[in-house]
């Protein structure tokens, strides 16, 4: 008969050093069999929705997280019955991340090492030895089951908690000394944070209750009068590092507006063209051919400040971001090495990247790694903007609605299409010269693609 063991996956840290992730859905249930690397859930970082593979080949045991749970890193989620077959199962490991439950009496050999599920941290190494805890039990008593953990922390301990929980704690106004701890030995969770202030609302009020403001009865039939949504995943992430952008940045803004009507009719002879058959071509495409050509004259825009060494880091390849408005908030995916592609090929990838996108696919590292970006503000109607830079960037281009406007052409008032265009740039990175020469780039390129001959 085959021996089998329980093995526990815990929560990877997915490639971009993140602290959680949500569980959005399980794609297995307690009692199935999976085989090494099936999709057993889904989850959301705070950059993008991520398919989770299976680390081993078995059968699963116990699912530790309901989905809509948000876990932090290094936390079991599932737990598998695997047979004890050594490394030929695939699964003798954790998957870089989760913790086998071995029998009672086995150590580890020194030179065993753990399969890695691939991108989600390193090979675990085995030295054998006991870890801190597990030395002070063996010491305190050498033959007796260690003694559960006490439930609660003692009268001047500091409670147990996790560093994003005592964050969330100091953001909340909430002191961790009075809140009770339902986690392991008495760890205080997220949810109990969030209990202690529910409880704490409902007893004392809300501020505007306490103020004598909240009188105003409920009507009956229209339903709640507020509206509360947990600020997590991507939301998240976007406010944090939009804010770290504008107060580390010194950010600079200009504008210029230019007559399109060059670039729309290219736009319309080349979707009629054999060569661009099953292309999908938008102003978007060509503005974003242009930004890559502006940048080989204008390279300083393609940079980045390196505080830690105090260098100006210059890229020499574009890796083009492209701001896309999805279900879950704002996310900027980029092309790696777009300054490499041609129109065709700029077209697709842009394509791929947008429809990955809205349908929250995009894998962490194409949200990572950008060297410049594009938000196409045009498609909401919308003419200008102040846009934010993408954090780790010197410059971010916005492009606005085409419009047919008066335009003086050659002394004469004629109707063209025009477009504004807005460029937020890095002043520590940035000069104005070296701004104004980019944005004075690509608006000649807009005008008049034959521009680009002069450029290349």
């Amino acid at each position: 008969m085959t021996a089998t063991m329980i093995k526990e996956f815990k929560l990877p840290d997915l490639g971009e050093g993140l602290t959680e992730s949500e569980i959005l859905s399980w794609k297995v249930a307690v009692g199935d069999t999976v085989t090494l690397n099936q999709v057993i859930a889904e989850v959301e970082t705070a950059k993008a929705v991520v398919e989770l593979p299976s680390p081993f080949a078995g059968t699963v045991a116990a699912l530790h997280e309901q989905p809509g749970t948000v876990v932090e890193v290094g936390k079991p989620i599932v737990s598998f019955e695997v047979d004890d077959a050594g490394p030929s199962n695939g699964g003798s490991g954790n998957g870089g991340s989760g913790t086998a439950t071995e029998p009672a009496g086995t150590e580890a050999s020194p030179t065993k090492r753990e399969p890695n599920l691939v991108g989600y941290g390193a090979v675990v190494e085995h030295t054998g030895r006991p870890t801190r805890r597990a030395r002070g039990a063996a010491q305190a008593s050498p033959t007796a089951s260690p003694a559960p953990a006490a439930p609660a922390t003692g009268v001047g301990e500091r409670p147990r908690s996790t560093p994003p929980v005592r964050k969330l704690a100091r953001d909340l106004g909430v002191d961790l000394s009075a809140v009770s701890g339902t986690g392991p030995g008495g760890l205080i969770t997220r949810d109990d944070v969030q209990a202690f202030t529910s409880d704490v609302t409902s007893t004392v009020g809300t501020p505007e209750e306490i103020a004598g403001n909240a009188a105003i009865p409920a009507h009956a039939g229209q339903g709640e009068r507020e509206t509360r949504t947990p600020i997590k995943g991507v939301r998240k992430f976007t406010a944090a590092a939009m804010v770290q952008s504008a107060f580390t940045a010194p950010h600079v803004t200009e504008f210029l507006t230019v007559d399109v009507t060059a670039t729309m009719d290219l736009l319309a002879r080349l979707k009629g063209n054999r060569a661009f058959e099953g292309y999908k071509l938008t102003p978007l495409t060509i503005a974003a051919k242009a930004v890559l050509v502006a940048l080989r004259n204008n390279p300083t825009l393609n940079s980045r400040w390196d505080e830690a060494s105090q260098e100006i880091v210059q890229f020499n390849y574009v890796n083009l971001g492209i701001a896309a408005a999805t279900p879950r908030g704002l996310t900027v995916p980029n092309i790696k090495d777009a300054d490499r592609l041609t129109l065709r090929e700029l077209s697709t990838a842009l394509t791929e990247l947008t429809d990955t996108a809205r349908a929250g696919k995009t894998s962490p590292s194409d949200l990572s790694g950008g060297t410049i970006s594009i938000t196409n503000i045009g498609v909401f109607g919308i003419d200008a903007g102040t846009p934010i830079l993408n954090p780790g960037e010197a410059a971010i281009v916005a492009l606005g609605a085409v419009r047919k406007a008066p335009w003086v052409v050659n002394d004469e008032l004629a109707v063209r299409q025009v477009m504004s265009l807005s460029l937020s740039f890095d002043h520590r990175l940035v000069d104005g010269e070296q701004g104004s020469r980019f944005l004075a780039d690509l608006g000649a390129i807009l005008s008049d693609p034959a521009m680009v001959m002069t450029m290349i």
